[in-house]
């Protein structure tokens, strides 16, 4: 198919009966370190792991292969990789949100695991068809039936099992079982009937965004619906970008793109909301027309709630990120991190670099961590950080967990000390022998633990406080000494604004930091 000129809403409105079958976007998903983009590899014959930071996927990749099935067709599918790291939750919904179909990748050796729900939660939010992937069936200590028991007692009823999800046992490192997992993924897309409509404009969804320094705001956009073709508008929520060029996902540009295409697109005006959906527009004006509407809307619905407690300490802290789905992942695994004394505040986040503004920032606060995910400064940036008056908190990382394990160190210690008093010791007064301004020298019995020289005290009567005093001397059958155990009597010299009283008690306690 050969588009050359824009699509008109005459065209658009006679395509809405034409319509044509489309390719399936399939999501691979499934629980950290199951397999999921090894799988993907070995589909596309690439190596996405090896540049991943510790084999962790992080962001969502959209891909386009092409498949021979047992009947001799070829069928174009598009594959979406999410990561399985619990941070990443609201990517792997955007991911669900995307597809046609999802494979759930589970291990041989592991069975189900926490993110292997949380996957499966974010396929049946969008009540889309599965197939489960038994992967790693190569290990030696892979156990399918196991695997498929697990699956069961988590409500997953695969074929033959109970159930009627298609199930299909693979070595994504090997290969075996991936032709027939991919001729399962096109059965199923022949019974969704999945199908586009050519001639109108095309719509869909942003899969993935990000601001680079150089060349500005880019957006990975994965077309449901219609067509895309260079010179038209495409608007997603208060962002547009003049299509200018198109890449598909090996970065080769062409002059249009039709339904099931992961595609490329340069020159945002601003940063483009992830999971939102886009549609194209023929002018410019009409892409402002709609931007501004937006954001029209967005302002009067907005609500901006600020909470200060005083008696809460607070680590401020700026996030700068390479993705929109990296910011989103580090927003979630900080929303986790949480004390009733100290609280994380966020005074500062973007895409991109980090830039001088950003240190400049945490200059007028010496608090402020400065944190970057999968982001280094700027030269400006960097020569700002080393001619710093004052040592800057400025952190780079790569790994998620690596990230969320430092700050909740910072934020625990920043967690005020408490302190409470522990009784080591109770007497009994049972004589009074003399009294000078604020001393006292009283006779008594250790009722329990023991009272030493030196200690505070508190001065008990009827089981009530009703003063505090200090043992300035302790004796114990005439002789001083430092302490005095259970069951001996004493006599002592307290310190204490309060007249004791034959009778009261004495209360021996020593202040101690509470864990």
């Amino acid at each position: 198919m050969t588009m050359t000129t824009k699509t008109t809403k005459k065209t658009q409105d006679l395509g809405q009966n034409n319509k044509t079958t489309r390719p399936p976007i399939v999501v691979v998903m499934g629980h950290i370190d199951h397999g999921k983009s090894t799988l993907l590899d070995y589909i596309r014959e690439t190596n996405i792991c090896a540049e991943e930071a510790g084999g962790i996927t992080q962001h969502m990749g959209a891909y386009q292969v092409n498949h021979v099935s047992q009947d001799g067709k070829s069928h174009s599918l598009t594959f979406l990789d999410t990561p399985g790291h619990e941070a990443f939750c609201s990517i792997r919904t955007r991911g669900a949100q995307a597809a046609d179909i999802a494979i759930l990748v589970v291990s041989a050796e592991d069975g189900v695991k926490p993110q292997t729900l949380d996957a499966l939660t974010a396929i049946k939010s969008q009540n889309i068809p599965y197939i489960v992937a038994i992967n790693k069936i190569d290990k030696p200590n892979a156990n399918i039936d196991r695997t498929k028991t697990s699956l069961g007692e988590h409500e997953i009823y695969v074929e033959g099992w109970g159930g009627d999800i298609p199930c299909v046992a693979i070595s994504a490192l090997k290969g075996d079982g991936v032709p027939e997992l991919l001729d399962m993924v096109i059965l199923m897309s022949d019974m969704a009937d999945l199908s586009t409509c050519a001639c109108k404009m095309a719509t869909g969804i942003v899969v993935e965004s990000e601001l680079d320094t150089r060349t500005g705001v880019h957006a990975t956009l994965l077309i449901k619906d219609g067509t895309l073709e260079v010179g038209m508008y495409v608007v997603a929520g208060s962002a547009f970008a003049p299509v200018r060029f198109i890449e598909n996902f090996l970065g080769k540009k062409i002059n249009y793109a039709t339904a099931s295409m992961p595609i490329f697109i340069v020159g945002w005006n601003e940063v483009v909301p992830c999971g939102s959906t886009f549609q194209v527009v023929a002018s410019k004006k009409e892409a402002e027309e709609i931007s501004k509407e937006y954001s029209t809307n967005n302002k009067s619905c907005a609500k901006i709630l600020h909470e200060e407690n005083p008696d809460i300490a607070v680590l401020p802290i700026i996030i700068k990120a390479d993705t929109n789905g990296s910011l989103e992942g580090v927003r979630h695994e900080i929303a986790k991190i949480k004390h009733d004394k100290v609280r994380i505040k966020v005074v500062g986040e973007g895409l991109g670099e980090i830039n001088e503004n950003d240190v400049k920032s945490a200059v007028s606060d010496p608090r402020i961590l400065l944190i970057g995910f999968h982001v280094m400064p700027d030269s400006k940036a960097a020569a700002t950080i080393e001619r710093s008056p004052i040592p800057l908190s400025v952190l780079y990382f790569d790994i998620i967990y690596k990230l969320s394990e430092f700050i909740q160190e910072k934020l625990t210690a920043l967690v005020p000390k408490e302190y409470i008093e522990e009784v080591t010791g109770r007497a009994k007064i049972l004589a009074l022998f003399s009294k000078e301004k604020d001393r006292q020298v009283v006779g008594g019995k250790v009722e329990s633990g023991t009272l030493n020289s030196g200690n505070d005290v508190r001065i008990m009567r009827r089981n009530e406080e009703i003063g505090r005093g200090k043992i300035r001397e302790l004796q114990s059958k005439k002789l001083r000494v430092s302490e005095v155990a259970e069951g001996f009597e004493f006599g002592t010299m307290i310190e204490a604004k309060i007249e004791i009283a034959v009778g009261d008690r004495v209360e021996s306690v020593k202040t101690i930091e509470k864990k």
